[in-house]
């Protein structure tokens, strides 16, 4: 059953954040200045580069007596490593992972239900919400030093939803609490060990600033496997339906489902320029070889196609007549859209949309146009990649008891 989007409240201060190289030294600003309360949640958490730097963080706020709890997805995330985890334990940084992984775990149903999200909050006073892992801009876990920085974007914000923020992380912690506490219990009613039986074991684990926008409204988007399904989809298609000048959408994994796809043919048909930003290099196979077969629709209705050159697109942002924008985690493709937990701020703003949206288009123009022509008379052996990317999609969502594409 679908759930009503949440109203936009007022009373946002909202400043957006480009990169890793932004947005972690606000993170850690915030996090030095915390005196209570310090919650972090991310898909990945890389040690190397910057990212160290948000550890140190989370560690010296531990240290002075902060209460310091972080949750890391089991599949984006490698292990803790040994030293950290000797740190984070002196100091009491309670450090949990989401679903973790086996060798086979994930064939099995439910599997590829990640925690996707990046949302942190200091104090019940300051959040933070977007794309941006923590994970250096210059580094790739896979693919080493990058020339240049990934291209990403998350948002620093203060006012009424910081509340919403802070109810949806603790209500997460305590779940995973719970389900630790009756796995503990199954294994001490088996008598697997006496261990086994004991506490669950954690890992010792601001001012506005230039270009700070005030009085802005905003709303938390959530998507779960619960309540809140298909809520991002929802406020991605209403407004694009309700889009009358421009849609500019700028988005790493791009495979919207045929609902999505109708909406953006639709406006491109009645007269809305529209302009997707997307991944031009190659990262991962399934999901840059998947995304092509829906592009030469898109084009035929006049669709502009732009792939992003410099390095990764990793972003999941869009402004739409220059006054609605979001800025979150969530991908448009059936991994984010149907079975990871994510996070986007929705925020009705016209000046905040047009900083986004200044940076969208430059990042456009160091970027490469598809020519229609040229896509439609691309080589056979990428189509045929393109299938069996397409093909692999569909089984695996099919593993998991869906169907989108």
């Amino acid at each position: 059953m679908a759930h009503a989007l949440p109203p936009l409240r007022a009373g946002h201060e909202l400043y957006l954040l480009q990169g890793s190289v932004e947005f972690f030294p606000a993170l850690v600003q915030a996090m030095d200045a915390a005196r209570a309360e310090v919650r972090l949640e991310t898909y990945i958490f890389d040690f190397t580069g910057q990212g160290a730097e948000v550890a140190y963080a989370l560690e010296r706020a531990a240290r002075r007596g902060v209460s310091v709890k972080v949750v890391i997805d089991g599949f984006g995330s490698g292990a803790l490593p040994p030293s950290w985890e000797e740190r984070f334990l002196q100091a009491g940084v309670q450090w949990h992972v989401y679903s973790p992984v086996g060798t086979f775990s994930l064939l099995r149903f439910g599997s590829w239900r990640r925690l996707h999200r990046k949302l942190c909050l200091v104090d019940g006073e300051t959040a933070f919400c977007g794309g941006i892992n923590i994970l250096d801009d210059f580094h790739d876990p896979t693919y080493g030093r990058l020339e240049a920085p990934r291209f990403d974007f998350a948002v620093r914000v203060r006012g009424p939803l910081v509340a919403e923020v802070a109810d949806t992380m603790s209500r997460l912690w305590l779940r995973m609490q719970a389900m630790q506490q009756a796995r503990r219990a199954r294994l001490a009613g088996a008598l697997v060990s006496f261990r086994a039986s004991g506490n669950p074991r954690t890992h010792g684990v601001a001012a506005s600033g230039e270009g700070a926008i005030s009085h802005a409204r905003a709303a938390l988007v959530l998507r779960d496997n619960l309540r809140n399904r298909m809520r991002i989809e929802q406020a991605y298609r209403r407004a694009i339906g309700r889009a009358h000048d421009e849609i500019v959408i700028a988005n790493a994994y791009f495979v919207p489902g045929r609902k999505m796809r109708n909406a953006l043919v639709a406006a491109a048909r009645r007269g809305v320029r529209v302009q997707l930003l997307l991944q031009g290099r190659y990262e991962y196979f399934m999901q840059y070889y998947a995304a092509r077969p829906i592009y030469s629709a898109l084009l035929r209705a006049g669709v502009e196609i732009h792939e992003y050159a410099p390095s990764f697109l990793h972003a999941k942002v869009a402004v739409i007549d220059g006054h609605w924008a979001t800025v979150g985690s969530s991908n448009l493709d059936p991994l984010s859209l149907l079975l990871a937990r994510e996070a986007n701020v929705i925020v009705e703003d016209a000046a905040f949309a047009a900083q986004l949206r200044g940076k969208l288009v430059a990042a456009m123009q160091a970027g490469r146009a598809m020519d229609p022509a040229a896509f439609e008379n691309r080589p056979m052996r990428q189509r045929v990649m393109e299938r069996i990317a397409l093909l692999a999609m569909r089984l695996a969502l099919a593993v998991q008891g869906k169907n989108y594409l």
